[in-house]
């Protein structure tokens, strides 16, 4: 399993349950990974999708601890049924939000990690994969500028 995030200096993800600095080559970089994939998202962030609708082209599973049902997800109430509804998928991507990265980040073995180099409030984070022993950043697979922020697209894998 896999993972892909976006996050600023302090590796904030967000506030008030969106990106308050999103770029658009992460986002181009974001369909492109996931297209085609299984991608696992809180009931958080499924609220924070355009019409609250799933992403196209993909298989979307929202695992939430609600009894509910919404169109056009597999509802799962646990890592574990997340991860058994996923497991015949060729790719699947964890993509938040921050309590769901939690759940799901010992399952994964690749983290895809946009640093957005700008200081931004956030009241969200994800684990520092820096700081952590058991995470190696092991490519730089794109960098640039947009609207004077640099961000750089990272790819950290699990150290066996």
């Amino acid at each position: 399993m896999e993972l892909i995030v976006a996050v600023y200096e302090d590796w904030g993800i967000g506030r008030d349950g969106t990106q308050p600095v999103a770029l658009s080559a992460d986002r181009k970089f974001f369909r492109e990974m996931t297209r085609g994939a299984t991608v696992i998202a809180g009931r958080k962030t499924v609220a924070d999708f355009p019409g609250q609708k799933p992403l196209p082209g993909r298989m979307n599973i929202v695992l939430t601890k609600q009894d509910m049902e919404i169109p056009g997800f597999t509802v799962c109430h646990s890592p574990q049924e997340a991860a058994e509804c996923a497991a015949g998928a060729e790719r699947v991507f964890v993509i938040g939000g921050g309590s769901i990265y939690r759940q799901m980040l010992p399952m994964c073995d690749k983290a895809y990690i946009t640093k957005v180099h700008c200081a931004v409030p956030s009241d969200t984070f994800f684990p520092n994969l820096d700081e952590d022993p058991r995470w190696k950043l092991t490519q730089i697979l794109q960098s640039g500028e947009e609207d004077g922020i640099f961000y750089e697209m990272c790819l950290y894998q699990r150290i066996s």
